[in-house]
């Protein structure tokens, strides 16, 4: 199979779908993998390393896109990716299509298959194609917020581990799931006073017996969401139903309650965040202000520490792109139903639930993909 690797287009967006070493293994099974021409640099890995590798190097995306059976991306594709994409045409990425109508359709139109990193599954019921950027993410989010609170910045002015005889800022994170729970583990770890709140009574043990009195645990509703949001100079959007629109845990009118220059950070936003005044932003300008609260909602907050990313994220998704390049795609979702929960669009179908929930489509069944 000829696998391309494009360069990617969004903004301030370094990661890269392949290493080198990844590009390394997929030869030695025989394939062709083609890479864009710069598209490692944002993780130092120049068009030789890629040569090394054993990869071809494109002079720009339209060969990419238009040599290649399987497109191994990152981010999801942009508007004129779309455009380049092609019927048959394997796409392999995130995708996050619940609270993005317009990709949606132009996918659709394109006739490409794709299976996106965010709805493949594991045995134990986790995802473990998001589970790695859920991790840098919800550490991220800290360091983001950290910064946000400086007055410089916009926010209160307040040091989240505070120093003797002043107290240490207050922090709130809304879901213990993964990015909940590297959070927490950051913030405790700056000696920041930590609430966690989850509705699951089993994640809500779990915490408590990690943290022990590190960090407090709540059961949420909204009344408890409304009290504790009103005292925290950072809160940390953490939920995630998979494949679908984040609920919207609190509202303009919360903000009315808020501290002045406090800091609300929506890792959810590529699920469509979980506030009411969440809009994503970039990495050029990562925050704005609504009735005095700071909002941090960069969309691939992940992409600004590409390295770490993108190895960490090649360590999961490889596999997967081995045995669709080996076994064909629709062999290898036959053999694997965990890897049959990414596919997402097929033949101009949506065939994931959550996603034709969302924005109205009618499903269809991956099998009917399988069976074709």
């Amino acid at each position: 199979m000829k696998i391309g690797v494009p360069r990617e287009i969004k903004n301030h967006e370094y990661r890269v779908g392949l290493t080198p070493e990844s590009t390394a293994e997929l030869v030695a099974h025989g394939h062709t993998v083609l890479v864009e021409t710069g598209a490692g640099l944002g993780i130092g890995a120049d068009d030789e390393a890629y040569r090394a590798a054993g990869a071809q190097i494109a002079p720009g995306a339209a060969e990419v896109f238009g040599e290649a059976a399987m497109i191994v991306k990152v981010k999801e594709p942009q508007a004129a990716e779309c455009a380049m994409l092609r019927k048959g045409q394997l796409l392999y990425t995130y995708l996050h299509l619940a609270p993005d109508p317009d990709q949606t359709r132009a996918l659709l139109a394109s006739g490409a298959t794709a299976i996106a990193y965010e709805t493949v599954t594991s045995a134990s019921g986790g995802l473990p194609l998001l589970k790695p950027m859920s991790q840098v993410a919800g550490r991220m989010s800290i360091q983001a917020g950290a910064t946000a609170l400086e007055k410089a910045h916009g926010g209160r002015g307040v040091l989240l581990g505070g120093v003797p005889g002043v107290a240490p800022g207050r922090v709130v994170v809304l879901g213990g799931g993964v990015v909940g729970f590297n959070a927490a583990q950051m913030a405790v770890g700056l000696g920041a006073d930590v609430t966690i709140l989850d509705r699951n009574p089993e994640v809500l043990e779990r915490l408590a017996t990690h943290f022990e009195s590190r960090a407090k645990t709540a059961y949420s509703t909204r009344t408890r969401v409304a009290e504790l949001i009103a005292e925290a100079d950072l809160v940390i959007g953490a939920v995630l139903i998979p494949g679908a629109a984040a609920p919207q845990l609190v509202t303009r009118a919360d903000l009315a309650t808020m501290k002045q220059g406090a800091v609300l950070v929506d890792v959810a936003i590529d699920q469509g965040g979980c506030f009411e005044t969440s809009r994503a932003t970039t990495h050029a300008e990562p925050t704005y202000e609504i009735d005095g609260i700071v909002h941090y909602c960069v969309a691939n907050m992940p992409g600004a520490v590409a390295r770490t990313s993108t190895y960490a994220l090649n360590n999961v998704t490889l596999p997967h792109a081995l045995r669709m390049a080996d076994l064909g795609w629709q062999e290898a979702l036959r053999r694997d139903t965990h890897l049959r929960n990414g596919l997402n669009v097929w033949n101009g179908q949506i065939t994931c639930e959550a996603v034709a929930d969302a924005l109205g489509y009618d499903l269809h069944s991956a099998e009917d993909a399988l069976a074709a």
